[in-house]
């Protein structure tokens, strides 16, 4: 009996063990602080933290590397969490990465009907299967807007333009379908080449342009709205899963809580961003609406060709109706 009763102990201790172990969650992104995805992992931190007593602590490096990197990092387990963009669509779901692409989605909130419906769930499964990585949530990053050393106020301004974008071929495609002349960058030196004038221009989110200081290298900001700017947080499946039931909840439920903070607080501040960068000297434009449709109009075929052979498990019609 005595051996017994030492034995239920010795259980006891360790069942109180694993219950209090201290878990270190590794959250990378490839965006600086100030970013609406920083802030959002921010966020996550504080909550977790704060409900565990410390029990779940979370180490956020920011800026350090490029959205490839951060992706490779968290499909291979050395990061435990991403807070980036679409790059782990584009990779591990290509066939659905129009949810992530310029012109295709209206809003966000028919970004979420797409993301969150049948279309959606499978490309969830594909990252799943493919990259090892379970999605958390996602954010809205308002939408993406030009910035420019001279005014851009019509379809001819694009011309030969020297445009900044990301390492993403669908992307290159629709805007060189618009005349402008890509230069595939990683966002970790984005602002260098602005500076250094391998690019003239650029695009991408208020967040992204004001956290990378552009307004020190560009003068004009133009308000395209040409794509809705989303924001997706991942986490590594073995750790996931290594997570007790209890903290598998704890997370999820806070991840959306944290990214449901980050929607808001952004959608209330877009304005305020806008000011900030006049402050610092960009002159704002709005492109006007008919110009704005050219775009559309221009980007059309190039978009239509690429769910033919990009992205054919499905077509832009059947999106739009989502």
């Amino acid at each position: 009996m005595r051996k017994l009763l030492v034995i239920l102990a010795l259980y006891i201790l360790i069942v109180a063990t694993v219950i209090g172990q201290q878990i270190v969650l590794k959250a990378v992104s490839p965006f600086q602080k100030g970013h609406i995805l920083v802030e959002a992992a921010e966020k996550f931190k504080e909550l977790i933290e704060t409900r565990t007593s410390g029990r779940i602590t979370v180490e956020i490096s920011a800026g350090q590397v490029s959205e490839e990197e951060a992706n490779n990092l968290c499909a291979s387990g050395a990061a435990d969490l991403q807070f980036t963009g679409g790059r782990p669509v584009e990779v591990f779901a290509p066939e659905y990465f129009f949810v992530n692409a310029p012109f295709v989605i209206k809003d966000y909130e028919h970004f979420l009907r797409v993301w969150n419906g049948p279309i959606g769930e499978k490309a969830k499964s594909l990252i799943a299967e493919k990259g090892n990585m379970i999605c958390l949530g996602t954010v809205y990053r308002g939408y993406r807007q030009f910035t420019s050393n001279k005014p851009i106020t019509s379809l001819q301004d694009l011309q030969g333009l020297k445009l900044r974008l990301p390492v993403v071929p669908t992307w290159v495609k629709i805007w060189e379908a618009l005349g402008t002349t890509p230069v595939t960058v990683p966002l970790t030196d984005l602002y260098n080449a602005l500076k250094e004038k391998r690019a003239e221009a650029s695009e991408g989110d208020l967040t992204q342009i004001e956290s990378f200081k552009l307004y020190e290298v560009q003068s004009y900001l133009t308000l395209t709205n040409h794509l809705c700017g989303v924001g997706w947080v991942m986490m590594y499946k073995p750790t996931f899963d290594k997570l007790s039931k209890d903290d598998q909840k704890l997370v999820v439920d806070l991840m959306t809580e944290a990214c449901n903070w980050a929607t808001q607080r952004l959608k209330e501040n877009e304005s305020n961003i806008i000011e900030r960068l006049k402050a610092k000297g960009m002159k704002v434009l709005t492109l006007d609406e008919t110009v704005a449709q050219q775009l559309r109009e221009k980007a059309k075929p190039a978009v239509e060709e690429l769910f033919k052979t990009a992205w054919p498990v499905t077509t832009w019609d059947e999106v739009l109706k989502q």
